[in-house]
């Protein structure tokens, strides 16, 4: 028989220069961990081919996201190689309290902003690259971006890595499946801390009176 205990879901984000892995470590983490739900950000970029609404992005109008920001519905936003990122708030909240995980994939600003709104909910990875050649080897591969976006990703990624020392963990990402293990560790102990678990003081009791 296992025991069902209360509690309260965890954000969890992973920050990296692009093309040092965040987001295939994200679709690793959610195929592997059923309770980890990823958080849907709005954007005002266009979609990419492949990209299904609601899914990958919720994609809006500058008027749209503006009108959101404003009416005070987004945990952090910001704006990234001339488009608007930002995370609805209220789906995240209630998938908190429900005690399901919320994973994203922001930048070290919208990690900045999560902690001044919710610090006690947030855990915070930095996904590194091996050496900058992989860095770069991985923005070509991909094939996603022109030359000149790519070149604009390297450019940025000195000022994306001087941020490492703000989150609470760090993982070279040399090997995939080694990374992943890692993210799952960490995801694992975060969610044992007695803060995270207001059901173990009246299980506690239960266990004193001979239950």
């Amino acid at each position: 028989m296992s025991v069902a205990i209360k509690r309260r879901g965890l954000m969890l984000v992973l920050s990296s220069p692009s093309g040092a892995g965040k987001t295939t470590l994200s679709r690793r983490l959610l195929e592997s961990d059923a309770n980890v739900t990823i958080s849907v950000s709005a954007t005002t970029r266009p979609k990419r081919p492949g990209e299904v609404e609601g899914h990958d992005y919720l994609f809006v109008s500058d008027d749209e996201f503006r009108a959101m920001a404003d009416a005070g519905g987004f945990l952090e936003h910001a704006s990234v190689f001339g488009h608007r990122y930002g995370t609805p708030k209220q789906p995240v909240l209630e998938a908190l309290t429900a005690g399901r995980d919320v994973l994203f994939d922001i930048d070290w600003q919208g990690t900045q902003q999560l902690r001044q709104q919710v610090r006690e909910d947030v855990v915070t990875i930095f996904v590194l690259p091996p050496s900058r050649v992989e860095l770069e080897r991985r923005l070509h591969t991909r094939a996603q971006d022109s030359e000149e976006v790519v070149r604009r990703r390297m450019a940025k990624a000195n000022d994306e890595l001087s941020h490492w020392a703000e989150y609470d963990y760090i993982i070279v990402n040399e090997n995939l499946a080694r990374a992943h293990a890692q993210v799952e560790t960490i995801l694992e102990a975060e969610r044992l801390k007695r803060s995270r678990q207001p059901g173990i003081p009246a299980f506690v009791e239960t266990l004193m009176r001979g239950g």
